[in-house]
């Protein structure tokens, strides 16, 4: 079976966050500083490869008062990859950090769960606390995408490669996928919202953006199951990424999710299990 390199590519941040906006139910003794990264991710393999997200636009984050700290086609250029060259996209949900770009990418083929496009043209956008996360234009460039032929449904969970699948859990939305990818150090689960941080797998504490809370946390055990151990699931916005695993290409908001983690040392041989000091920034 083909092993992957997996990247994960920083191209955002908000810094002007605490902790208690991360959970739905805040437990922790301070309200400390926990700043939310924005990622997109890129597997490459020998014969083929995916990009995971495309994130979002300067437009959009002059809107949502988010820092860019490298555009993501720049980013996919500094891998060695041209917009034009990309075959085959993962949008493992519509929201707008997710989402964006999609038109920068004319010869893709966008891969998206079928409840994904229901949730975001459906009637679940009448609610104003669920549709903020959406950016109508992106939601219009996916339907635009769909009449081109370039979109292709997904029900539930699908093999793209060999190597690499896809997981429908929904949770955060109701057509999340995960990616499932093999690397050199086994199976590697990118989790996007699925888990926003590894304290929201930890301390079973979901994000507060979420439209079934049940399936969320059900979504934090199916990881789990996926993946080869706990550093082999990645959250979708946690900055502690970038301090576990090693940064790639001579750039510090590239970040190989292949190679070994730096922590590795410090897991419990015996139970397996991450220790709060390495991946908990609040306690």
């Amino acid at each position: 079976m083909e092993n992957y390199e997996v990247y994960a590519l920083r191209f955002a941040s908000l810094s002007e966050r605490v902790s208690s906006e991360n959970f739905i139910f805040h437990d922790h003794h301070e309200n400390s500083t926990m700043p939310l990264d924005f990622y997109f991710w890129v597997l490459r393999g020998k014969h083929r490869t995916f990009l995971v997200d495309t994130g979002f636009s300067p437009e959009t984050a002059l809107r949502r008062k988010r820092l860019i700290l490298q555009e993501p086609l720049s980013l996919l250029r500094d891998i060695g990859i041209e917009p034009a060259q990309v075959t085959d996209v993962i949008v493992t949900h519509m929201h707008y950090d997710h989402a964006g770009n999609l038109a920068a990418f004319p010869n893709a083929k966008f891969h998206v769960q079928d409840a994904e496009m229901s949730y975001c043209t459906g009637r679940c956008m009448c609610h104003d606390v669920l549709k903020r996360p959406f950016e109508v234009d992106d939601v219009i460039s996916a339907t635009r995408l769909l009449f081109a032929g370039q979109l292709e449904f997904h029900d539930g969970d699908s093999q793209l490669a060999d190597g690499v699948t896809l997981h429908h859990l929904g949770g955060h939305t109701h057509g999340l996928q995960v990616v499932r990818v093999r690397t050199q150090r086994g199976w590697v689960v990118l989790a996007s919202d699925a888990a926003h941080y590894w304290s929201n797998i930890r301390n079973r504490s979901p994000f507060p953006i979420v439209a079934d809370v049940v399936r969320m946390l059900e979504a934090y055990q199916k990881v789990e199951v996926l993946a080869d151990g706990p550093f082999h699931v990645i959250p979708g916005h946690d900055p502690l990424v970038r301090d576990v695993f090693p940064s790639s290409h001579n750039n510090p908001n590239i970040t190989a999710l292949h190679l070994e983690p730096h922590v590795e040392s410090h897991l419990n041989s015996d139970t397996d299990e991450v220790p709060a000091m390495q991946l908990d920034p609040v306690t």
